[in-house]
C-alpha cells in the first residue's frame, strides 16, 4: 500500500510546481485569503482562540467574514505561518499538502471498498480533474480546495465501521465519522451540504450489503457528533446570517452562474476568467473511462454489490450535472438552501468525486495481472490531457505587511457584510475614532482585533464620537466602565458605531465579545469533544480485552 500512496504523492507533486515561483499565484480570490489568514492569525496571537471578526479587512472598518467563511484552511494556514513562512507561502504550501493529502484519502477509500489498483486510479481521477484546477489556479478557492480531503475520507471510516467485528474498532471508526465531518463543515460549508445526500446514500448501500442495520443509527450518531463538534462555526454562520446581507446577495445571483451549454461539460476551453469563461469541463480522461460504464454492469461476474455501489455513484453525477442546468431552476425555487451556494456550477465538486470512480470502474473489466498496464495509459491520458492546466496567469508580489494593514477587500460579493451597512467601504478612515459633533480631543491607548481603548477629553457640553468600526452584534462600548446606548444605523454613517458622550474626561473601551448563540456554540462543541473521549474511556474500559 505504501508505495501506491507514494507513487500518488510523487504525480500530484507535478501540477503544484507553478506554485514554487515567488510571489502568490494571480486568481480571483487568492489575495483575499491572504488577508483573511492575517487577520484570523492576528486574532489568534492575540489570544483569540476562535477568530470571528477581521480587524484590517474592508478598507480598515472591519469585518464579520471570519465568522461565516470556513476556518479549517485559516487555523492550517496560521500554524504554518507561525513555523517562519509568510502568509503567502503558508497560503501555497496548505494548498499544496491539501492536494496531496486529497489524492491520499480518497486512494485509502477506493482501495478498501474495490482493490489497491481501482485506489490508485481513482486518486489519480480525482487529483488531475480539470475542475481541481480551476480551483487551484483560476479562483484560489482554498476553502473547496481543502475539502476534497474529507469526502473519502468519511467514506472510508464509514466502510471500516461497518466491517468492524470488535467494539473497540467500531468507536475509533465512528469516531472518525465525526472527526471528518466537523473537518468537512469546517472547510466547506455549501460542500459539506452537497455531500450529506451521498453520505447518506452510501450509509443506505452498507446497511443493504452488509445486512447490519442497526449501524443506521450510530451511523447518524456520528456525523451528528461533527455537527456538534464543529458547532462553534455552524451554528453562528447559520443562524447569525440573518444580520447579514447574504440572503439579499444571493438571492437570485445563482440565476446567472448557471451552465448554458451542456455540451461544455465535455469540453471547454481553458479560461482565467469568471464564470462562463474558466473550464467546467468534466475531464478527456474521466469521459473515456465513463464510456466502458455499460459494459461493467453488463459483466456477469462483478458482484452485485459492486453494480448497486456504482449505480448510486452514478445518479448522483447525473444529479449534479442537471443542477447546474437552468432547467433545474424549480430545485432551488423547492429548496431554497441551494440559493445559498451561489454558483451551480460547484457542483462540480461532486461530479468530479463520482466520477473518480465510475471512471476507475474500468479496471473491473480488466484481469488483475493486466491493470497495471491499464492504469499506466490511463495516467498517461491524465497527465498529457491536463498538463495545459498546471499553470498560473501571473504572480502577485507583495509583502506580509500590505495583506495585515488595512487591506481594501472582503469578499467578492459582500455578502456577509452587515445588514445596516453598505456592501464594500470606498475609503480608509481618517483616525479610528473620530469627533463628528462638539469638541473633544482623542487620545488612542491600545487597540487589539477585538479590543479598543481610548482616552476622551469632552470640552463642550456634549459631543457624538464616532468609531470608525462596523457594527455586528457582539460590540459593546463601555464608557468608564459602564455600557453605553450606541447607534449604528445612523443614514449618514451607516453600520459605524456612534455615540454620545458627556463633558469631561472618559476611559472608552470598545469591545467585541460573543453573543449567547456563540458562547452556547463554543460549549456545545467543547461538550461533544469530552463527550466523546469520555465515552471512549468506558469502552475502553468494558471491553479492556479486545485487541
Amino acid at each position: 500500500m505504501r508505495r501506491y500512496i507514494f507513487i500518488i504523492i510523487i504525480l500530484s507533486c507535478f501540477p503544484l510546481l507553478a506554485l514554487i515561483p515567488s510571489g502568490l499565484p494571480l486568481t480571483h480570490d487568492g489575495a483575499d485569503h491572504v488577508a483573511r489568514i492575517a487577520s484570523f492569525y492576528q486574532a489568534l496571537s492575540e489570544g483569540v482562540v476562535i477568530p470571528r471578526w477581521a480587524e484590517n479587512l474592508n478598507w480598515g472598518y472591519g469585518h464579520p467574514i471570519l465568522m461565516f467563511l470556513y476556518p479549517f484552511s485559516s487555523y492550517t494556514a496560521s500554524i504554518v505561518h507561525f513555523l517562519g513562512f509568510s502568509y503567502v507561502d503558508s497560503l501555497k504550501i496548505i494548498f499544496g499538502l491539501g492536494y496531496m493529502a486529497s489524492g491520499v484519502t480518497m486512494f485509502l477509500w477506493a482501495r478498501k471498498q474495490f482493490d489497491e489498483h481501482i485506489g490508485v486510479m481513482a486518486a489519480l481521477f480525482y487529483l488531475f480533474a480539470p475542475y481541481r484546477f480551476v480551483d487551484l489556479y483560476v479562483r484560489g478557492a482554498i476553502g473547496e480546495h481543502m475539502a476534497f480531503i474529507f469526502p473519502p475520507l468519511i467514506l472510508y471510516f464509514t466502510l471500516k465501521y461497518f466491517e468492524s467485528k470488535k467494539h473497540l474498532q467500531e468507536y475509533y471508526n465512528l469516531v472518525g465519522i465525526a472527526v471528518s465531518f466537523s473537518l468537512l463543515l469546517l472547510s466547506h460549508n455549501a460542500i459539506s451540504l452537497m455531500f450529506v445526500p451521498l453520505f447518506a446514500a452510501y450509509v443506505v448501500y452498507l446497511s443493504y450489503a452488509t445486512k447490519k442495520y442497526r449501524n443506521l443509527l450510530f451511523t447518524l450518531l456520528a456525523f451528528g457528533g461533527g455537527v456538534l463538534i464543529s458547532g462553534f462555526f455552524t451554528f453562528p454562520s447559520f443562524f447569525e446570517g440573518k444580520y447579514t446581507l447574504r440572503d439579499i446577495v444571493t438571492g437570485d445571483e445563482y440565476k446567472t452562474r448557471f451552465v448554458t451549454d451542456p455540451l461544455k461539460f465535455l469540453y471547454s476551453q481553458w479560461n482565467y476568467g469568471i464564470t462562463g469563461q474558466f473550464s467546467i469541463q468534466l475531464g478527456i480522461a474521466h469521459l473515456l473511462g465513463i464510456l466502458f460504464l455499460p459494459f461493467v454492469f453488463l459483466k456477469k461476474s462483478i458482484k452485485k454489490e459492486v453494480k448497486i455501489l456504482l449505480v448510486i455513484l452514478f445518479v448522483f453525477l447525473i444529479f449534479s450535472l442537471f443542477v447546474q442546468l437552468p432547467v433545474s431552476n424549480f430545485i432551488y425555487e423547492f429548496i431554497t438552501t441551494f440559493k445559498k451556494f451561489q454558483f451551480p456550477w460547484r457542483f462540480l465538486s461532486l461530479s468530479l468525486f463520482v466520477m473518480a470512480i465510475l471512471s476507475s470502474s474500468l479496471l473491473l473489466l480488466i484481469e488483475k495481472k493486466r491493470r497495471m498496464i491499464a492504469v499506466f495509459v490511463l495516467t498517461s491520458i491524465l497527465l498529457i490531457t491536463t498538463l495545459p492546466f498546471w499553470s498560473a496567469k501571473g504572480y502577485i508580489k507583495k509583502s506580509d505587511e500590505i495583506y495585515k494593514s488595512a487591506y481594501f477587500g472582503t469578499t467578492d460579493t459582500g455578502e456577509s457584510a452587515p445588514i445596516w451597512s453598505v456592501r464594500f467601504m470606498e475609503k480608509v478612515p481618517l483616525a479610528p475614532m473620530e469627533v463628528i459633533m462638539g469638541d473633544a480631543r482623542i487620545i488612542k491607548l491600545q487597540r487589539t482585533s477585538t479590543s479598543h481603548s481610548y482616552q476622551v477629553f469632552v470640552l463642550s457640553d456634549k459631543a457624538r464620537i464616532l468609531e470608525n468600526t462596523l457594527y455586528f452584534p457582539g460590540w459593546r462600548v463601555l464608557v468608564d466602565g459602564k455600557e453605553k446606548e450606541i447607534e449604528f444605523q445612523d443614514p449618514s454613517e451607516r453600520g459605524l458605531i456612534t455615540f454620545y458622550l458627556s463633558k469631561g474626561e472618559h476611559m472608552i473601551e470598545t469591545v467585541f465579545t460573543d453573543t449567547k448563540l456563540r458562547s452556547l456554540s463554543n460549549l456545545t462543541s467543547f461538550g461533544a469533544l469530552i463527550l466523546i473521549v469520555c465515552i471512549g474511556i468506558v469502552i475502553k474500559l468494558k471491553f479492556k480485552n479486545e485487541k
